[in-house]
């Protein structure tokens, strides 16, 4: 049974419908980079930037104050050197000297003030960035220091991507700009060749300080939503690179195309009610223990992925400080283990268990409901509106469910399941040792905080915070005239990670 349900479900996610690939508005040629984005661009309004899959629409316009290299090594950008004070209360920055917005306005402190201050104060979804900056003080044009409300381990790293990003302080705020970004960077927006929702066009900066790191003339991405879409466009060379899946690898490679890996995501059965407000056996540590032993993950990442990942017991990629080897196999697939530990808990006769449907993830539910079924738990879905996902899960009215999260560094992935006001901690759980933990690792810095990490995580996995089952592999193609770097910490490379191939 179990084997014909696996099975059922990969069958399930193989199935796409055929669509045409779409027409290129500006063709490729050797000298455009041409990407097919597997989502349109949200907005280039600098407080709606988003990082992930979007984050290739703005990044050929609008540089970053720092960079980060594929293996996560922060480098100067448009902030030529960085220092903490000594509590890390205050971040200086000092900033490049000559560089222009492509309207002619000057970069300088004042624009990073601007840029700053309305990421802040802006709705987007990244405007916790900057949240914890109380003060950007104008040292002179060429320096800046960010003062900070209270420490945040995040701030480097987020200065690499939309919280670092600089648009001419002139376009902050202004309608006509949320369509035709002005930045400083490598490429400027071509409005007349670019069609919002077909093709976005970024033609060279030729003022641009760095070009050396930006091999091609011309810059084009192309939204195609469909996979079978995107592999056809790849295959006939309209576009050069693009995301993939586990069952496109056979087909890509047997057309020459090359295939890039890189585990950002992570995939498990996430138990939110671990207080059990909703689900009271779910307070239980050797319930969710139970839990984490009853799938039988490795065959799910066989006939579900094809093999194409990772298995781990934690949420955290090998790149992370976080990272400890010896939580990747901390719970064995064992159904009779786990039966022992439900009635060492008081639920010998099994408990009921509400998850929500999802259509995203439905695929999974049978494999689900059967292996909860053999240790005795029964499964009741309530279906959830695709529109209305993450505002379900985030309500806090499911206590356990099958999601997928990306990995945004260390800290990042702390403040957004740790604290009880964390965005994804949807049951709202407050764990006393846990919070004390992380306030200790906040405020410390150096190797304490590192350990801190660790210590953290450790935690997380012995007290069955989630059951992950395994690490997804990103899969990223390109045609073999380009070369690309992957990245641990988005979903897509940046721009500066392709290159023409020798």
């Amino acid at each position: 049974m179990k084997t014909i349900l696996l099975a059922a479900a990969a069958a399930a996610l193989s199935s796409v419908a055929l669509v045409p690939a779409a027409m290129a508005q500006v063709a490729n040629d050797e000298n455009t980079l041409a990407i097919a984005a597997i989502l349109d661009n949200n907005s280039f309004d600098r407080a709606q930037l988003m990082i992930a899959n979007q984050m290739q629409f703005w990044q050929p316009v609008l540089d970053t104050l720092l960079i980060a290299k594929p293996d996560g090594t922060v480098e100067p950008n448009l902030a030529t050197e960085w220092s903490y004070n000594g509590d890390n209360s205050v971040l200086t920055l000092k900033l490049r000297e000559g560089v222009s917005f492509t309207d002619g306005t000057p970069f300088d402190g004042e624009a990073v003030k601007a840029n700053l201050e309305y990421l802040k104060n802006g709705a987007g979804q990244n405007s916790f960035m900057a949240a914890l900056i109380s003060e950007v003080e104008v040292i002179s044009p060429t320096e800046v220091a960010l003062h900070l409300s209270e420490p945040d381990p995040t701030l480097i790293d987020n200065l690499t991507v939309v919280g670092g990003a600089m648009a001419s302080p002139v376009t902050l705020g202004v309608e006509a700009f949320a369509n035709n970004p002005v930045g400083s960077g490598p490429y400027v927006f071509d409005d007349q060749n670019s069609v919002l929702g077909r093709q976005y066009v970024y033609n060279r900066n030729a003022d641009y300080w760095n070009a050396e790191a930006y091999p091609y003339d011309r810059i084009t991405i192309t939204p195609i939503n469909d996979q079978v879409a995107r592999l056809n466009a790849l295959k006939s060379g309209q576009v050069d690179a693009g995301l993939g899946e586990a069952r496109a690898v056979v087909d890509a490679e047997a057309n020459g195309l090359v295939v890039h890996k890189s585990d950002v995501n992570w995939l498990g059965f996430i138990i939110a009610d671990r207080e059990g407000k909703i689900a009271p056996a779910l307070a239980d540590v050797r319930v969710r223990k139970a839990l984490n032993m009853a799938f039988d993950t490795a065959s799910i990442l066989k006939f579900v992925e094809l093999g194409h990942g990772r298995l781990s017991d934690q949420i955290f990629p090998t790149v992370s400080e976080a990272y400890l080897p010896e939580l990747d196999e901390v719970y064995a697939f064992d159904p009779a283990a786990a039966k022992a530990l439900l009635a060492e808990a008081g639920f010998a006769e099994g408990f009921n268990l509400k998850l929500p449907d999802i259509a995203t993830f439905a695929n999974f539910n049978p494999i689900v409901e059967q292996q909860l079924k053999d240790i005795g738990v029964t499964v009741t879905w309530e279906k959830v509106a695709p529109n209305a996902t993450i505002p379900e899960l985030r309500s806090g009215k499911f206590p356990a469910y099958v999601f997928q999260f990306g990995y945004q560094g260390s800290w990042a992935e702390y403040r957004k399941f740790g604290y009880p006001d964390a965005p994804w901690n949807t049951s709202k759980v407050a764990d006393p040792a846990f919070i004390e933990m992380l306030d200790k690792t906040q405020y410390a810095t150096g190797d304490q905080q590192l350990t801190g990490y660790q210590d953290l995580n450790r935690y997380m996995v012995e007290n069955a915070f989630y059951a992950p089952w395994y690490r997804r592999d990103t899969i990223y193609l390109t045609n073999p005239q380009t070369t690309v770097e992957m990245r641990g910490t988005n979903a897509v490379p940046h721009i500066r990670d392709f290159a023409k191939a020798d």
